[in-house]
């Protein structure tokens, strides 16, 4: 049996977005029992240089959403970045999973061959629909959800890897 376009992409952002929504709980839960002030999860970085927890969370949705709908040749819900707590950022996780649980199968799968031109950074990236999801859009949201991870475990969250893969 082959995998479509729709069981490489739509399931797989659900099920992710749903551990990170409870890594966020174990967050939130860790910050209360430390008396932490949230907001220096919100803010923190693995390196100076790079954005902070809040952005790889609002980017691992943006990419997920983004890339589902655009294999679906539908408009990309847009959400402005304006969270800034634990409930705030698990809303967003929740609107973008509603949003996809709204995309089905039949208006992923064929996507294989479509064009998609996505603008990143002021550029424009012509992409197929198979590129897009295997070489770009898998790739961007592990990597936010990894950083997001990181962050949390690197300030001390009792999490691990099966909080981020989940049972099997």
């Amino acid at each position: 049996m082959s995998l479509s376009m729709y069981q490489a992409s739509v399931p797989v952002f659900i099920r992710m977005l749903g551990h990170l929504s409870g890594i966020l709980d174990k967050a939130a839960a860790h910050a209360e029992a430390k008396k932490i002030n949230p907001t220096v999860f919100m803010n923190a970085r693995l390196a100076p240089d790079m954005l902070p927890f809040t952005f790889q969370v609002q980017v691992a949705c943006d990419s997920a959403k983004g890339c589902a709908a655009r294999l679906a040749g539908i408009e990309v819900p847009s959400h402005p970045d304006t969270e800034s707590s634990f409930p705030e950022l698990k809303a967003r996780i929740e609107k973008t999973l509603a949003f996809l649980k709204t995309v089905d199968a039949a208006q992923v799968d064929g996507s294989e061959d479509r064009k998609i031109t996505l603008k990143v950074g002021g550029r424009e990236l012509q992409f197929v629909g198979q590129s897009l999801l295997l070489h770009f859009a898998l790739p961007n949201f592990y990597f936010h959800l990894t950083t997001a991870y990181a962050i949390l475990r690197h300030n001390g969250v009792d999490i691990g890897k099966q909080d981020f893969i989940g049972q099997l």
